[in-house]
């Protein structure tokens, strides 16, 4: 991947948004440059996937939650991240109807680790963390929290399976790939498009 391919929109296979590089609300926090928004004919990430239920501005009575986005993140044409989560009605009361501040409840911030791949018209609920490396299938809702390296799908999604065994996974956790300077990250396409953990860990330790 070149230097090129940080600006958007460029010549590719599909059209996509490098989303750093489009998203203003100061309510979402993207790490690095390559997160993407593939086929974006819907208007783009900010406007259409990032669903902010109110005003841009927090007040006391009405915090906003925030949404913390990762690198090396993949979103599928049309999925959707729920937001406005510290305005979630109370279902334990007789009445949800929000007759004043008290009936909102909040339901955190949402998180999406490094290397997530979001696919087309999934959901992501309010307050949901997504693991480095979680998948999540095409149309799925997540209602909970997604483990690193699992694949969810269905409504409400459940898990599939993992990636990777778990003995992989901490092995993948352990070595913080996506600390890693992008430029340095970007170097080891090779290493990264395979299964051979054992072979990545060893280009990691070999490093300057």
């Amino acid at each position: 991947m070149s230097e090129q391919l940080i600006n958007s929109p460029v010549k590719h296979w599909c059209e996509f948004e490098f989303i750093s590089k489009t998203v203003k609300n100061p309510n979402i926090h993207i790490k690095g440059n390559y997160s993407y928004y593939s086929a974006y004919w819907d208007q783009g990430f900010e406007r259409c996937v990032v669903r902010y239920l109110h005003d841009k501005t927090a007040t006391t009575e009405k915090p906003i939650d925030q949404l913390h986005i990762g690198n090396f993140v993949c979103f599928g044409a049309e999925c959707v991240i729920m937001m406005g989560g510290n305005q979630l009605h109370r279902t334990d009361w007789i009445s949800a109807f929000p007759f004043d501040t008290r009936s909102f409840v909040p339901a955190g911030d949402t998180i999406i680790g490094d290397g997530c791949w979001i696919g087309s018209r999934a959901m992501i609920m309010q307050g949901v963390t997504l693991g480095e490396g979680a998948v999540v299938a095409t149309g799925a809702v997540v209602t909970k929290d997604v483990p690193p390296y699992a694949i969810v799908g269905g409504v409400p999604a459940k898990m599939i399976k993992y990636r990777f065994p778990t003995a992989d996974i901490e092995k993948l956790l352990s070595l913080k790939l996506y600390d890693l300077d992008e430029k340095q990250f970007l170097k080891m396409r090779e290493e990264l498009q395979t299964d051979n953990i054992e072979t990545l860990i060893a280009y990691i330790q070999n490093l300057d």
